[in-house]
């Protein structure tokens, strides 16, 4: 994948690396089964009183470089170096599409998927976060599941429903896909119901070899 700060990293490269301050080794999980991640998910009931998508302000330019949050993922999830025009334009490149296996090359046809929607976001606990943490949580891209380039067409095919309800078409995408979706909700501290929590158990006993990191969010 090419990213748009590919242009200095030579010159970071060059430079000393510095040991992580213990504190930030410390919000980094060590690898876990899909089983024991679900274990450490917190249960609650889901209420969707109140939501309103605009309650999550997304695709800001949080870094003020001129690029929106969907600009950059687009520039950074891109297999090839893509076309950005005045504005940060991203016009062309290429994308694979891993809920449906599909390779893209103009940008129009793909959606950036929150991996946990907003409204089900809402409804595992960011109702009562303040609105400077759901606009942190709807452009969050210190990690890489949290935001992915997908079809259009699967992208509202999933809508707001979680793994009980919908998973990728491609078959040998929903280990990774139910690994990232949980890493998230660690991540950002976000509850399951009972249901969603047996649907992600049965899923974990059929990826044995699948592992989750997460960092938890700031």
């Amino acid at each position: 994948m090419f990213s748009k700060i590919a242009a200095v990293a030579a010159v970071l490269l060059a430079l000393p690396l510095a040991p992580a301050p213990a504190f930030a080794r410390q919000l980094r999980s060590e690898p876990l089964s899909m089983a024991a991640a679900v274990d450490l998910l917190p249960s609650a009931a889901e209420s969707r009183t109140g939501y309103q998508r605009t309650s999550f302000k997304h695709w800001v330019d949080a870094d003020r470089d001129g690029c929106s949050t969907r600009a950059e993922v687009l520039i950074d999830e891109s297999r090839v170096q893509p076309t950005i025009e005045p504005g940060c334009k991203v016009t062309a490149g290429q994308w694979y599409s891993f809920y449906d296996g599909v390779t893209v090359t103009a940008p129009g046809g793909l959606d950036i998927d929150h991996m946990v929607p907003l409204a089900e976001a809402w409804d595992s606990g960011a109702s009562a976060w303040t609105p400077e943490r759901r606009e942190a949580y709807a452009n969050d891209l210190a990690a890489e599941s949290s935001l992915v380039a997908v079809t259009a067409r699967t992208n509202r095919s999933k809508a707001d429903q979680d793994p009980a309800d919908w998973l990728p078409p491609l078959l040998d995408a929903r280990c990774a896909y139910t690994a990232d979706w949980i890493a998230t909700k660690l991540r950002w501290k976000l509850a399951v119901d009972d249901r969603e929590r047996a649907a992600l158990a049965e899923i974990a006993a059929g990826c044995g070899r699948e592992s989750i990191t997460y960092e938890a969010a700031p």
